[in-house]
């Protein structure tokens, strides 16, 4: 979990909900923080010249060539503060970055997602826990895991390069078409949250976009999973769809706002 201070530049607006997110928003708080203090810096500095220095009668204008040590040495001393500072943020990067990124914790369950244009499909494990077996259960638009779970992913491509993206587990990471690309994430946080592709990958990329619930108990996962064997499931992806600012059918139209843009979509099939 994580062991940096949150300052909530980035959870005020979108919740942390995996064991690595608090890490991530360190480096933005932290990344924040340094350009924002050498923008005050550099902005009172200039606001501050040209007020001393303005133009004035009688006062003619000196020119400096900068050639000169004295003169140089006032940029010289910034230059240094500026590479101290990205010395320590490219520390504290490559720490969460192997962490994150490099470092593949044991896992108790394994997931796969497969991108399409424009849909996503997802594969649970069933009972023997394992991929590619009988009892997987197949899922569109809809992934579940459960909290506190450390799960590996499996990402594939059908068409062209995606992006798995769920934005309250800072997590993101591109798909190659004809390469499965593994990581792992740990959810904390129960709820459903958003998941889309971040990468855009054609007409429909805007309308590419999931759901991801973290269930509180392997109980609740169960009882999803029965449903969705049983053909009963009512799909959390289009419940939350239905409760999104955007109307349904979409509003945003190629052409005119009696021609929706899904279904401008569609006849592009």
């Amino acid at each position: 979990m994580n062991e940096y201070l949150d300052l909530g530049l980035i959870t005020s607006f979108v919740p942390a909900a995996s064991s690595f997110a608090g890490d991530i928003d360190f480096l933005f708080d932290m990344i924040t923080i340094i350009v924002g203090f050498w923008f005050i810096i550099t902005l009172a500095t200039l606001f501050y010249f040209i007020m001393r220095f303005r133009r004035r009668e009688g006062v003619k204008a000196m020119y400096i060539s900068g050639e000169k040590h004295s003169e140089k040495v006032w940029t010289h001393y910034p230059h240094y503060g500026v590479i101290a500072f990205d010395v320590v943020l490219i520390g504290f990067v490559i720490v969460v970055w192997v962490n994150v990124k490099q470092t593949l914790p044991a896992n108790e369950d394994t997931i796969r997602a497969i991108g399409q244009q424009w849909s996503w499909s997802f594969v649970h494990t069933g009972k023997d826990g394992k991929l590619d077996t009988e009892d997987d259960v197949n899922t569109v638009n809809d992934l579940h895991v459960i909290k506190d779970k450390t799960y590996h992913f499996e990402l594939q491509s059908r068409d062209v390069l995606h992006n798995f993206a769920i934005p309250a587990f800072r997590l993101r990471q591109d798909i190659i078409p004809g390469r499965t690309i593994k990581g792992w994430f740990k959810p904390t946080e129960s709820g459903t949250f958003d998941l889309q592709c971040a990468e855009i990958c054609g007409r429909g990329h805007s309308m590419m976009f999931a759901a991801i619930t973290v269930h509180p108990d392997r109980q609740s996962y169960d009882g999803t999973m029965d449903a969705i064997r049983a053909g009963t499931y009512e799909s959390h992806f289009e419940l939350k769809r239905q409760l999104g600012p955007v109307p349904l059918p979409f509003t945003v139209s190629k052409k005119e706002s009696t021609s929706p843009y899904a279904i401008e979509l569609a006849k592009s099939f």
